[in-house]
C-alpha cells in the first residue's frame, strides 16, 4: 500500500515518561526522512505539538486539522505546511481520515483512543481498507492489547479482526507492516444466523 500521508493520533499532554516525547520526535523525523506527509489534529501542545514540530524541523510536510473552538483557544500550531480550521470534532476526524493513507496511535488519552478505535471500527466494517497501527512506546499499550485479546476470548470480536490492528514497538517495523497491509474480507459478526 502506498503511504504518502499518515494520520497520527497522540496526546495533547506529554505524558509521564520521557520515552513518549523521545519516540514522538523520532517518529516525526522518520516520517520526514521517508517523505511521508503528517496529517494530525493541528495542535501545538503535548505530543501533538512535538510530532508536528519534529516533522517540520526535519524538512517534512505537515497538515493540521483543528476545530475552530480549539483554534480560538490559541492551541493551533501555526508553523505547519497547511492548517485546516473546521467547524467541529466530527469534521476534523472526517477530513483527517480522507487525507490519510493510514492511521497511527502514539501514546495519548481518551481522545487518542477514541480516534484510533473509530478508524479501526470503520476498517472492521469494510468502510475503508487503510492500515490502523499502534506504536507501543515503552509498553504503553500493553494493557489495552490484553483487554482487546479478552474481547476475542469473550466472543465479542473475531481474532482476524483484532489482527487488523498493527501493534509494534519499533516504528520502522510498524511502517513496513503498514505498507504491506492488505485488508482482509472478514464479516465482523459472530453467529449472526443463530440470533434471528
Amino acid at each position: 500500500m502506498d503511504m504518502k500521508s499518515i494520520c497520527v493520533f497522540c496526546g495533547s499532554n506529554l505524558g509521564g515518561k520521557p520515552e513518549y516525547k523521545e519516540a514522538t520526535q523520532a517518529f516525526g523525523k522518520l516520517l520526514a526522512r521517508k517523505n511521508i506527509r503528517l496529517i494530525y489534529g493541528g495542535g501545538n501542545v503535548g505530543l501533538m505539538g512535538i510530532i508536528a514540530s519534529s516533522v517540520m524541523e526535519a524538512g517534512g510536510e505537515v497538515v493540521g486539522v483543528i476545530p475552530k473552538f480549539l483554534a480560538d483557544k490559541e492551541l493551533a500550531h501555526t508553523d505547519v505546511s497547511k492548517l485546516h480550521v473546521v467547524g467541529s470534532m466530527h469534521e476534523r476526524k472526517a477530513l483527517m481520515a480522507d487525507l490519510s493513507d493510514g492511521f497511527v496511535a502514539l501514546p495519548g488519552g481518551i481522545g487518542t483512543l477514541e480516534e484510533i478505535f473509530e478508524v479501526f471500527t470503520w476498517a472492521q466494517l469494510g468502510l475503508h481498507e487503510k492500515p490502523c497501527a499502534v506504536l507501543n512506546v515503552a509498553g504503553f499499550y500493553d494493557h489495552l492489547y490484553t483487554f482487546l485479546q479478552n474481547t476475542v476470548e469473550m466472543r465479542f470480536m473475531k481474532a482476524p479482526n483484532l489482527d487488523m490492528l498493527i501493534l509494534e514497538s519499533d516504528a520502522e517495523k510498524m511502517l513496513e507492516r503498514m505498507k504491506s497491509y492488505r485488508s482482509p474480507k472478514i464479516e465482523k459478526w459472530i453467529e449472526r444466523q443463530s440470533q434471528t
